[in-house]
């Protein structure tokens, strides 16, 4: 048995180091080719470098080298080529012999270090070659590139022209500016031909370029100066005029329009119109089309503000004749009520908040007054509009309405005096209905027992009965002080009302309980038991744990007693 297990552990153990022994050869073997991948992959990239068509592309430079300096460039990139090739692909060549030297060597570390060298100089190589590359070809596909251009933008140029020619008319006194600019745009375009005739690429450029921001100008010329032409010649005039002839109208009317300082303004607009137009003229439009929208907003402002003036003068004068009516209606109900508040103090019993309140109130009275009589004196010395007086007028309005209900509740606290004492008695004597009808009816009702509770609300009822009738006997009354008994009575007496309905009600119940529970008894031992339990609470006058116990036993039968048994009560209107 021993010998056994040892063959099989030496077996596990050989399995083992075969596996381990084979793992490393298959690591290794893979290491290996990812080696020879990276370095082929490498020789690849240098190739594709060495191989770029730099010098068919140099070729074709050489064919169109008409001058001195198109001559310099083309050495330039020649001896930039040499450059690349003999130093840099030479040098790439030796770092890949170093590469494949440490494979052979199996020295990994430093191979690592001189793939990452070879790397960053192919990335330089090939970026050099690349720009180089691009230098050359801005030249060899300069004639393309810059003729297509050149056919849009010559599109671009006649459809300009087509335009302005046909709606000459909207351009007036720009025409001659308009012209002189086709012109000049019309000699760069033979200026391109000549330098393309040349191949001045050099020059090419700019003139390409020009030509791109002298359309661009024209289109912006051609869209905006009728337009500009309509707003500084026709519109904004037409608005100024207008506009000075409403405000000289509306000043022989009275209205104080002097905040809108409406002479300065159309001066200053018409010197900022006239020199837009002499901008326009030289087809200078930065900024001017903004600057006519702004005054044109202004002068449609200007508008609003003298329609805003109208509508507050129509205002004004329609309020200020209701509030002069109101404001002299107050005055006069004010006074009297000073001049009589002696004789009041010694009939009613004011308290201080009463008094304050009518101080308060004639305080802001005055205030109103003075607010009104400042108003009207500004309007009529013209130093504010109508508009602003109107919403002033509005504001004191709302503080004499606020005013007049303040003044509403002062004087119904001092004529409420002798109503609440009416509304007292009537009270008193609905309180006295409602305590009787309690008393019959616990009468009507023959309980076992009358709970405690009954008699101390009973007793607190009749107190606060007496209460009342004392305070009405007093003279002068204290108006509070009654109002109080007659609330707090008038609580205990419902809160007897309810505690004798309830109590009532609940002895129906249980008794109405007991007896629907009797046809259980002779079947139900517990039943009979619990139901003698409930009539003992009942004759104790303990009516609702009577009911409890009297529905907790029978739900032993009926589930659903309490429920079907309220239904039973309600029927029976208990």
């Amino acid at each position: 048995m021993k010998s056994g297990t040892l063959l099989v552990v030496i077996t596990v153990i050989l399995v083992v180091l075969v596996a381990i022994v084979v793992a490393i050869v298959l690591f290794k073997r893979n290491k290996s080719k990812k080696i020879a991948e990276e370095v082929s992959f490498l020789d690849r990239e240098k190739n594709l470098i060495a191989s770029t068509p730099v010098l068919d592309e140099l070729s074709k430079v050489e064919t169109i080298v008409k001058n001195d300096k198109m001559e310099e460039k083309y050495k330039r990139w020649q001896h930039r080529f040499e450059m690349i090739k003999d130093d840099q692909i030479t040098k790439i060549n030796d770092m890949l012999i170093e590469l494949d030297l440490s494979v052979t060597t199996k020295n990994y570390k430093e191979y690592r270090v001189k793939v990452a060298q070879t790397e960053l100089e192919i990335y330089k190589a090939k970026t050099a070659v690349d720009h180089l590359m691009s230098d050359i070809k801005e030249i060899t596909v300069s004639e393309e590139k810059y003729r297509a251009i050149i056919i849009k933008l010559k599109a671009k140029y006649r459809e300009l022209s087509n335009h302005f020619q046909t709606h000459k008319k909207d351009y007036e006194e720009v025409q001659a500016a308009i012209d002189l600019q086709f012109e000049n745009i019309e000699k760069r375009f033979l200026e391109f031909e000549k330098a393309m005739e040349n191949n001045e690429y050099t020059e090419v450029v700019h003139i390409v370029k020009a030509l791109d921001n002298m359309i661009d100008h024209m289109t912006i010329v051609i869209q905006e100066v009728p337009d500009l032409i309509l707003l500084s010649s026709q519109l904004i005039p037409k608005k100024l005029d207008e506009i000075e002839r409403i405000y000289a109208d509306m000043i022989d009317h009275g209205y104080p329009l002097n905040y809108l300082k409406i002479p300065y303004n159309v001066e200053e607009s018409r010197k900022n119109v006239t020199g837009i137009i002499d901008r326009i003229k030289v087809l200078n439009l930065e900024g001017c089309m903004f600057e006519l929208k702004t005054i044109l907003g202004y002068l449609d402002s200007t508008f609003e503000d003298f329609e805003k003036e109208k509508v507050g003068r129509r205002v004004y004068e329609n309020n200020a004749a209701d509030f002069e009516t109101k404001l002299k209606k107050v005055n006069h109900l004010v006074g009297d009520i000073y001049k009589q508040m002696d004789d009041i103090k010694k009939m009613y019993d004011l308290t201080d908040d009463d008094i304050q309140g009518i101080n308060d109130v004639r305080s802001r009275l005055l205030a109103i007054n003075t607010n009104y009589k400042e108003m009207t004196e500004k309007l009529n010395r013209k130093e504010v509009p109508y508009s602003k007086t109107a919403q002033e007028l509005e504001t004191v309005t709302n503080l004499l309405q606020q005013l007049e209900e303040d003044l509403d509740i002062s004087l119904k606290s001092l004529g409420s005096m002798y109503d609440d004492e009416l509304r007292a008695r009537e009270q008193l004597d609905e309180i006295q209905v409602v305590l009787k009808q309690c008393k019959i009816r616990i009468r009507s009702y023959k309980l076992p027992i009358i709970m405690n509770e009954y008699f101390v609300e009973l007793s607190e009822a009749n107190e606060a009965i007496l209460e009342i009738i004392k305070e009405l006997e007093k003279k002068p009354i204290e108006i509070k002080v009654l109002n109080t008994r007659v609330d707090t009575a008038r609580d205990l007496v419902l809160k007897l009302f309810h505690t004798t309905n309830e109590m009532i009600r609940t002895a129906q119940l249980a008794e109405m309980a007991i007896v629907y529970g009797n046809r259980y008894r002779s079947s139900y031992v517990e039943i009979h038991n619990g139901l003698s339990q409930a009539e003992v609470l009942f004759y104790k006058g303990n009516y609702k744990n009577s009911l409890e116990m009297s529905l907790h036993v029978l739900s032993f039968v009926e589930p659903d007693v309490e429920n079907r048994f309220m239904e039973v009560a309600r029927s029976r209107e208990v």
